[in-house]
């Protein structure tokens, strides 16, 4: 494309992954495919797992921690695709904490999570 005075303005993206915007006066919103949630409490919960995912990465892998990333990361799948984690996801997610405590009770998000599934499960 030539401009006016005969300059080429070419853009060239090669590969995006989450949103962006070319332009003047754009506004990007970007939710990272999360489907509606209408619970704030779900919402919150969701943000709290991923910060315990981004934690537990940073520590050595046992068994019980492999076992709960996993869990972790059945639930984020779960609150991406439907909006929320069903009770009996947030019970088995409740126990694989309970096995890391070990590691899980020295990470301020293991105890956020565990709160959050505490409160969410009603006690």
């Amino acid at each position: 494309m030539r401009t006016p005075d005969g300059h080429r303005r070419d853009i060239h993206i090669g590969s995006v992954q989450g949103a962006f915007a070319i332009g003047d006066r754009n506004h990007v919103t970007y939710n990272q495919g999360v489907g509606p949630m209408s619970d704030p409490a779900q919402a919150e919960l969701l943000g709290l797992v991923r910060r315990l995912r981004d934690d537990l990465a940073r520590t050595v892998t046992t068994p019980q921690t492999a076992l709960l990333n996993a869990e972790l990361a059945d639930v984020e799948a779960e609150m991406v695709a439907t909006g929320e984690a069903a009770p009996g996801r947030l019970t088995r997610l409740r126990q694989a904490l309970a096995d890391a405590s070990a590691v899980t009770g020295v990470l301020a998000s293991g105890a956020a999570v565990a709160e959050s599934v505490r409160a969410l499960l009603g006690g």
